[in-house]
């Protein structure tokens, strides 16, 4: 039997004999003592009671990590008068043994209780078996590191034959976080981890698992050149470390159109492998190459990844909407007008030239996006029975805009970098071309030197917007814009058209 399973049965017989103890008080210090400093909780859930002798009145806390609240476990109390008090600690059933630690603290000292509730048992399994076993269940499982997404907290895939697992948070060999990249462990390898299974949105994972056993790959990538390849194409090379006998390594079917092999060179456990990149006039694309070697009785792999920049097309939304359906890249700047979804980022981009709907933004919740908002975005030309939309469009920049009055925005310093949405009606128009005019609100006014169809317009673009839309004295108009002044008089600049109601 291991050393960690005996620990905690020693707790847990401890625990018991104390609390058998008619009344006795195990703690030393005067300020707070309680009956029993260990309690046992049985593992098909139910409760257990302590007395705490108190000179003062007390308080109990849970000790909790970030990605362990400790919430299975409820106290009877929080608080206690000073004399005695029962306190009773409470569980569910347990899948599985678990402990956790409570503070009672009273008068500036601190009486620890370490609470356990069955024993830990540990199940050995495969990755199907993992997803399929219930949250909370600790398992041990084998399998191969296929992929590294985070090598601060140690999130990574390991895979076997009959499937692949998240793990997310690996525990380093002190059982600390964030100290994943002491372990070694590289894609390829071969690992044995033990953890609590647990679902993240529906989704099967494993959680800070600890690891018991690490079998270095036969072959590695040291490292690579080139791993973002340039729109007009190139030569991709990786230097491998191979062990075993010789390396090979195949084209993946979603690359074969444009990647190739150019040579693959070995001198004792050294490897390169070159290949060469067509040019790309479609949209960002990347592939994932799997090299392989034996020990002549079983297959080692590692892999890498490649990427090719696309070519993205800086696009007016009119020219966008002229496009063809296709993987072009473009990059679009514009205002949002209204969010369809604000799950997924369905939203209406407006810039000078016109509008369009963009079908999902990634990431959008995340995001703090609002209607009025200034965004970039790079997405393709799409379209959905027959009408043209933006999709997989990907957040490259925000200017956020704030709404205020007239009389918030009068308080601001000057900034060419703060927006502002602002509303007001038309008390005079100075210049109807480029759409200087007067914007009132309440008792505040001020001026608006500029107001443009929409975000980007230069040129002609800016001039007769007003008598194009209709917009005269007395409309209720809404715009963007910063706050400037001109011989110390505060005005809006650079006005975006946003919307505008009728006075008629």
């Amino acid at each position: 039997m291991k050393l960690k399973y005996l620990f905690p049965l020693f707790i847990a017989t401890v625990a018991l004999m104390t609390g058998c103890a008619d009344e006795e008080s195990v703690s030393l210090l005067d300020e707070i003592q309680v009956s029993s400093s260990y309690v046992a909780i049985p593992e098909g859930g139910g409760s257990t009671t302590i007395t705490v002798t108190a000179q003062d009145s007390w308080t109990a806390e849970k000790v909790t990590t970030e990605k362990n609240k400790v919430e299975w476990l409820t106290l009877s109390s929080a608080t206690g008068s000073a004399g005695e008090t029962e306190l009773t600690f409470s569980a569910p059933s347990a899948i599985d043994g678990r402990t956790a630690e409570v503070l009672l603290h009273s008068g500036g000292k601190t009486q620890r209780i370490n609470i356990i509730q069955g024993l830990t048992k540990i199940s050995e399994a495969r990755v199907a078996e993992v997803k399929a076993g219930p949250d909370g269940k600790t398992f041990r499982v084998s399998g191969v590191c296929t992929s590294i997404v985070n090598t601060e907290y140690g999130n990574w895939y390991l895979t076997d034959e009959t499937g692949t697992l998240y793990i997310y948070g690996t525990l380093d060999k002190k059982g600390g976080t964030k100290n994943f990249l002491s372990l070694g462990l590289e894609v390829g390898d071969e690992v044995t981890v033990e953890g609590p299974k647990s679902s993240y949105k529906g989704d099967p994972q494993m959680v800070n698992v600890t690891v018991i056993k690490i079998n270095k790959s036969l072959v590695r990538v040291d490292s690579v050149e080139n791993e973002m390849l340039p729109v007009e194409g190139g030569e991709f090379t990786a230097y491998l470390t191979c062990k075993g006998q010789g390396v090979s390594v195949e084209i993946p079917e979603d690359a074969k159109s444009w990647l190739s092999i150019s040579s693959i060179q070995s001198a004792g456990t050294n490897a390169v492998v070159k290949f060469k990149a067509a040019a790309n006039t479609g949209g960002d694309r990347g592939t994932t190459l799997v090299f392989h070697t034996t020990d002549g009785a079983k297959d080692y792999t590692t892999e890498t990844t490649l990427n090719q920049k696309g070519a993205i097309v800086k696009a007016s939304v009119a020219e966008f909407l002229a496009a063809a359906v296709g993987d072009t890249q473009y990059r679009l700047t514009g205002v949002i007008t209204n969010i369809a979804n604000a799950t997924y980022g369905n939203l209406y981009l407006r810039d000078f030239s016109g509008e369009t709907y963009v079908y999902g933004v990634k990431d959008f919740k995340d995001k703090g996006l609002k209607v009025g908002d200034i965004i970039t975005i790079v997405g393709k030309r799409a379209e959905y029975k027959g009408t043209p939309q933006v999709a997989s469009a990907v957040l490259e920049s925000i200017i956020p805009v704030t709404a205020a009055t007239i009389a918030e925005v009068l308080t601001k310093p000057d900034s060419s970098q703060d927006y502002y949405m602002v509303t007001g009606e038309i008390t005079s128009i100075a210049d109807a071309v480029y759409g200087n005019l007067y914007l009132k609100d309440g008792d505040s006014e001020i001026y608006l030197y500029g107001c443009h169809p929409g975000y980007g317009a230069t040129g002609d673009f800016r001039k007769n917007f007003l008598a194009a839309k209709g917009i005269k004295v007395g409309d209720i108009l809404t715009v963007i814009a910063t706050k400037s002044s001109y011989k110390e008089v505060p005005q809006l600049i650079n006005g975006i058209y946003f919307s505008h109601e009728s006075a008629q």
